[in-house]
């Protein structure tokens, strides 16, 4: 399958980089599918422990991030970090992701508000960045590592590159630690832990589909490559293994899986268009999907889906696609 923009758009949103760190750790980073070993049930986890202030950490990457003082002004280029501020009752002085105005954040009002970066995801402003007098700025390592040299001594650049649920918790930790709200993360990261263990005990016998795009050429979200995938293996049947950067898989391949119920991210540039789901309906392969057969095919927002990848959004993930799998 060629490279659209929209497989190129969520290459950068669902962490380009990840496949060289899984090669480099030996299987998926969730040890889901392709991974051997099961994941760790939720319920047999450690239990949470507190966070306590810190002028800097040590991230889950190895990378030291140390702002300096206690960071107040937090420009955001990532939704992750738009959901970190809100699980820590914070918001961001800018950001350039739409995923505040979703009701479980801020709400499309208050999400207005926030000013926005200039330049999109890909390519944000520097200028415009430091117009806003950051104390930290927290960017996707694959995507916006590029920002560093400009960014160094005006302010603390901290890239991130989560690849699974525990990677983006333990971001949040860090960042509680830093603006001295480890209470907040803390209890953040037990509603999460709750959900998924409630989400395992009703485990689905379904076979469940995540998939991506702007027209009818589409991607598969793989554990170990996207945060949100990572999550089913652990709440239904997900057979889909990652298959590198190039990879993705057919509609042949698809149909033989018998999927039971379908999750569709439609991945959106400018005005909002048709839905994936839609343009879709006329393949007759994509007919004779079982949930398409059977009217289990559900558009998802991707600014939670697919982009948001903190403990918030991955909350939502888990409330609607157990809703759809039962």
């Amino acid at each position: 399958m060629p490279r659209t923009p929209s497989r190129l758009l969520r290459h950068a949103v669902a962490l380009a980089a990840a496949g060289a760190l899984l090669a480099a750790c030996g299987g998926t980073a969730d040890g889901g599918p392709g991974g051997g070993a099961a994941p760790q049930a939720a319920a047999s986890l450690p239990p949470v422990q507190p966070v306590a202030d810190a002028d800097a950490i040590t991230d889950v990457r190895g990378r030291k991030i140390a702002p300096g003082r206690v960071p107040e002004r937090v420009v955001c280029l990532v939704a992750l970090c738009d959901d970190m501020l809100t699980e820590l009752g914070m918001v961001p002085t800018a950001t350039n992701s739409a995923l505040l105005a979703h009701p479980r954040f801020l709400g499309a009002e208050r999400a207005k508000k926030i000013p926005v970066i200039p330049g999109g995801f890909v390519s944000p402003e520097v200028e415009a960045i430091l117009s806003h007098k950051p104390d930290l700025v927290i960017g996707l390592e694959d995507t916006h590592g590029k920002l560093a040299p400009a960014l160094r001594g005006a302010t603390t650049f901290w890239p991130v590159q989560p690849t699974r649920w525990q990677d983006s918790v333990a971001y949040l930790r860090d960042l509680g630690a830093l603006t001295h709200r480890g209470d907040r993360a803390v209890a953040a990261e037990r509603r999460l832990r709750d959900k998924l263990v409630q989400a395992e005990k009703a485990r689905s016998d379904k076979t469940a589909l995540i998939v991506f795009g702007s027209d009818e050429n589409f991607g598969v979200a793989t554990p170990g490559r996207d945060v949100a995938a990572g999550l089913f293996p652990r709440i239904a049947d997900y057979p889909w293994r990652d298959r590198g950067v190039e990879g993705t898989y057919s509609l042949e391949e698809i149909l033989a899986r018998d999927v039971d119920v379908l999750f569709v991210e439609t991945i959106a540039f400018g005005a909002p268009g048709r839905k994936l789901s839609e343009k879709m309906a006329g393949n007759a392969l994509w007919s004779r999907i079982p949930a398409v057969r059977n009217g289990k095919v559900i558009e998802v927002d991707p600014e939670v889906w697919a982009k948001g990848r903190g403990t918030r959004s991955l909350g939502v993930v888990l409330d609607e696609a157990t809703a759809a799998l039962r």
